[in-house]
């Protein structure tokens, strides 16, 4: 099972979970990386992100290597776009495995494979006025 998203609206933890929650796993890990409002000692207001149309089939391919690994029965992730708010979900995975550390390192090689590969770029707004694109080439 494997579902993936680029999305405008917002991310849910949970629902990535039910969406891999499988009988024959006997884990699901799931993960929520949110808009901080903070980054390196500067006040963080708000941030928006922009997609290139490749996105959505990048995060497929990484899905589907996770997919792929043995014990793994289950990845579901997804990316915002557009304007967040502080605490808004930015990208959510779940996956579900046959145990709890394929669980796990699947999850963890999951998120970083994503933020690695995804051609998606981070515009963050201070709240000191001033603004910084991050992750752009």
């Amino acid at each position: 099972m494997i579902r993936t998203r680029i999305s405008e609206t917002a991310l849910d933890a949970a629902e990535h979970e039910r969406a891999v929650s499988l009988g024959v796993a006997g884990a699901v890990v799931s993960f929520s990386g949110n808009v901080r409002d903070h980054d390196h000692g500067r006040g963080v207001k708000a941030l928006s992100y922009e997609g290139h149309p490749s996105a959505e089939s990048i995060l497929r391919e990484v899905a589907e290597g996770i997919a792929a690994r043995p014990g793994v029965h289950g990845v579901a992730v997804s990316h915002r776009i557009g304007d967040l708010a502080i605490g808004d979900a930015a990208l959510v995975a779940a996956v579900s495995a046959e145990h709890r550390r394929e669980a796990f390192e699947a999850c963890a090689d999951l998120v970083d494979e994503a933020k690695a590969r995804l051609p998606i770029w981070k515009h963050q707004f201070f709240t000191d006025g001033g603004d910084e694109w991050v992750n752009c080439p």
